[in-house]
């Protein structure tokens, strides 16, 4: 898989890893296959983790927690690892938990302001303190070979629409997907379609938006992904 553009900078991210007498975080250094994501027809895609964006609160229907644990358990069957924002609470704390208890990698990645708030799960095989929300998102497109967004709220889209910008911009060459719970994610998917009939979005970047309403058959198309190459901007001939 392509290496991020952006990592360059990202590696001069000051992190700080937290102590365990500071919060009790718990590291298993385990020796790990490299896994692949496996789909219906060829594998494309050799890695190792999938970066997950979703809420730091669960959402008022049961449906959204269980998407978090279906998808743990899926990410798990296929020996992946998971990155996410580093949080105890939300559906945030329900992945995480879920993938722990499925014996699985989970790296935390949260900045500093965050911490201070006693948000931070302890529990993790690695969590990681950033400055900034910037050094968040540009530390997990590093760390994880995919992109999957579960329902949340102003950070879930933001932090998944940067991830899916630097792929448009050719930054990075990762999958990137919903997991459509419920259409959760309708009414966004609408406004991308808005948008390449306004002249915006082209559609072959559209395209990059993968979508299912269970895991395993976004985990397929992520198997099956082919990153796209077109220039991004659409010139007034062409809208």
């Amino acid at each position: 898989m392509a290496a991020l553009g952006y990592s360059s900078s990202a590696r001069k991210i000051c992190i700080t890893r937290i102590s365990a007498a500071r919060v009790d975080v718990i590291r298993q250094r385990k020796a790990r296959r490299t896994p692949q994501l496996q789909g219906a027809g060829t594998t494309i895609h050799v890695v190792t983790r999938i970066g997950v964006f979703c809420g730091s609160s669960v959402g008022n229907r049961p449906a959204y927690r269980k998407a978090a644990v279906d998808l743990a358990r899926a990410l798990a069957r296929r020996n992946l690892g998971l990155v996410y924002g580093g949080a105890r609470i939300g559906l945030m704390g329900v992945l995480a938990d879920a993938m722990l208890q499925q014996g699985r990698e989970v790296i935390g990645v949260i900045p500093q302001a965050l911490l201070e708030l006693e948000i931070a799960h302890a529990g993790l095989t690695d969590l990681r303190v950033v400055g900034s929300m910037h050094e968040r998102k540009a530390l997990m497109v590093e760390l994880a070979d995919g992109f999957i967004a579960l329902p949340g709220g102003y950070g879930t889209l933001d932090e998944f629409c940067e991830a899916l910008t630097w792929a448009q911009l050719g930054l990075h060459r990762k999958p990137c997907g919903v997991l459509d719970v419920d259409s959760y994610f309708d009414p966004l998917l609408a406004l991308f379609d808005d948008a390449v009939s306004s002249g915006f979005l082209r559609p072959e970047n559209r395209a990059l938006v993968l979508k299912a309403a269970d895991p395993e058959t976004l985990l397929d198309l992520f198997a099956s992904y082919e990153p796209v190459s077109v220039p991004k901007w659409i010139t007034s001939a062409e809208a």
